[in-house]
């Protein structure tokens, strides 16, 4: 069975998704870079938004796999879930312990949640559109021509 075709997602949701990632991910970073903290702290925080990011998409992706009927093992989906919580555990573990204000304390816990809510959504657009594409008349023109 072949599942309904692809709907092109709009370009006012691609771009709020492309703009919150940009925003969340620019945020956190520009308050790394001004924080009066030891470079290996800095460090840190900075490996963890990379960490999150990815399994962030990781496990949008394997969810989409398994809606699609792509195989996806349950190991690898499992360790998708224990990376995405990893990530945003060691973020509050790490904000719980650091001697920032409240204040700064909110300011690196929203930008990092705002940019993995992101980095799902722009993964989706491109599965989205890639989709699309594939399933376009347009697309399947040019591949009867050849």
């Amino acid at each position: 069975m072949k599942p309904p075709p692809a709907q092109r997602p709009t370009s006012a949701f691609i771009g709020a998704s492309w703009s919150a990632l940009f925003i969340g991910a620019l945020a956190y970073l520009i308050g790394l870079w001004n924080a009066p903290m030891p470079l290996n702290e800095k460090g840190y925080y900075f490996t963890l938004l990379m960490y999150g990011l990815f399994s962030a998409v990781s496990l949008q992706k394997s969810v989409r796999d398994r809606l699609e009927g792509i195989p996806v093992t349950g190991l690898y989906f499992g360790l998708c879930w224990l990376s995405l919580g990893l990530a945003v555990l060691l973020l509050a573990v790490g904000l719980w312990n650091a001697s920032f204000a409240p204040s700064e304390k909110g300011f690196y816990a929203m930008s990092f949640i705002l940019s993995l809510f992101a980095a799902v959504a722009v993964q989706k657009n491109v599965r989205d559109m890639a989709r699309w594409r594939e399933d376009s008349p347009a697309h399947e023109a040019k591949d009867n021509e050849s």
